[in-house]
């Protein structure tokens, strides 16, 4: 009976959903994705609109968001390296730098857990808020400035325009609630969640049936990766290649975190103490030293690496960490005794690293990174314009 129960339930969670979905496309929103990705979940009170996103985009890029308005989203998240930075650790209008690696933005939409170290954040329309007006770190430093912000934009004809088309509601009652951090954080959670990415020549080798999308090297990589020798697809498997996915096929979100022995500070496990893992907000112990597993799609081009950057090339991430069974043994003499136990080592050669690195780099999708449908939209903007309406 209880089976049966529980089957029932997944049925009803399920059709749910499917309502979710089609109340979005009923807004003039497709999702266009193959036929073996499933669609992701959106919450029912910020449905997907075409307009949505598009005033997300404008978002996204506009300066005038930070407090001097020498930063924007974008500037933390480049198009053209799958929506990271290329930096260790990004830096904020006051120069302060951040405690980790700016996360890639590609399939964000799937991830149910956004952070590297942070299990709690969960939504996108919450974590929008958190660079603009967070103080620890400072980045775009708009804390205590919600009004000059939406003076700004409100100011702005296009603005005006916009948010109407993506808000109607709101519109009808008035400015107070047209411009608000409500409206605001909706569409760029919206904008984000448009970022999809799976036309990469691994996509098209797997799943379109193009035997010539992978080179030979890659396709050994390939063997590797998904081998019990290296093991990789434990932690980086599925479509999204992370244990971190929800979506509307999945009844539970599922959430992987872990400690692979990057650092060992005192021998029994730690790590630095700015950087200490999802223990920072558990407080168990066990959850020392263990972080979010990110996606390895677009890797080939979201260097440096790992939670703190500190590792600059995938041929390092093999040969100088997980081969070793943590850097932390290179470094310590002794590898962390909290790491996963999938972090075991294992013997590889030269030419094994360059067959596992083609495969990683057959996970670039060219499309994500160029598309117009996620550019810039200010470009053609004279330069200093968003900024000079700020002074």
């Amino acid at each position: 009976m209880v089976h049966r129960w529980r089957w029932a339930l997944r049925g009803v969670c399920v059709a749910l959903a499917w309502l979710l979905l089609s109340g979005s496309e009923a807004d003039g929103y497709r999702w266009n994705l193959p036929a073996w990705v499933p669609p992701p979940v959106v919450p029912a009170d910020n449905p997907m609109t075409v307009a949505k996103v598009e005033l997300g985009r404008h978002l996204f890029y506009d300066t005038r968001l930070s407090a001097d308005g020498s930063q924007s989203c974008a500037s933390c998240h480049h198009q053209d390296k799958a929506f990271t930075d290329g930096k260790a650790l990004s830096v904020g209008v006051t120069g302060e730098p951040g405690a980790r690696s700016a996360m890639g933005l590609a399939n964000v939409a799937y991830l149910p857990t956004l952070t590297w170290a942070n299990p709690q954040l969960t939504s996108l329309e919450v974590q929008a808020l958190i660079p603009i007006f967070g103080e620890h770190p400072v980045e775009m430093g708009m804390a205590g400035r919600e009004a000059e912000l939406f003076q700004r934009l409100q100011a702005d004809a296009t603005y005006r325009r916009l948010f109407a088309r993506a808000f109607p509601q709101e519109a009808r009652q008035g400015d107070a609630a047209l411009f608000s951090l409500s409206t605001l954080t909706k569409a760029l959670a919206a904008f984000q969640r448009s970022l999809l990415s799976f036309d990469s020549p691994y996509d098209r080798y797997q799943y379109a049936g193009d035997i010539h999308a992978l080179s030979p090297s890659a396709r050994r990589g390939e063997a590797l990766f998904f081998g019990e020798k290296m093991e990789c697809y434990h932690c980086h498997g599925g479509f999204n290649f992370t244990d971190n996915i929800q979506h509307l096929r999945l009844p539970l979100a599922e959430r992987g975190f872990h400690n692979t022995g990057l650092y060992n500070v005192d021998g029994r496990g730690s790590y630095p103490a700015d950087n200490p893992g999802i223990v920072e907000f558990t407080g168990e112990a066990g959850d020392r030293g263990r972080f979010r597993t990110p996606s390895l799609r677009n890797v080939g081009v979201t260097a440096p690496y790992m939670h703190d950057g500190s590792i600059a090339t995938l041929e390092e991430v093999i040969r100088r960490h997980y081969a070793i069974a943590g850097r932390s043994t290179a470094s310590t003499g002794q590898p962390n005794p909290a790491r996963s136990e999938l972090v075991a080592g294992f013997e590889v050669s030269e030419d094994e690293v360059a067959d596992l690195v083609a495969f990683l780099h057959s996970l670039t999708d060219q499309t994500l990174l160029t598309d117009p449908r996620w550019s810039d939209p200010w470009s053609g903007q004279s330069p200093g314009a968003q900024a000079s309406s700020i002074r």
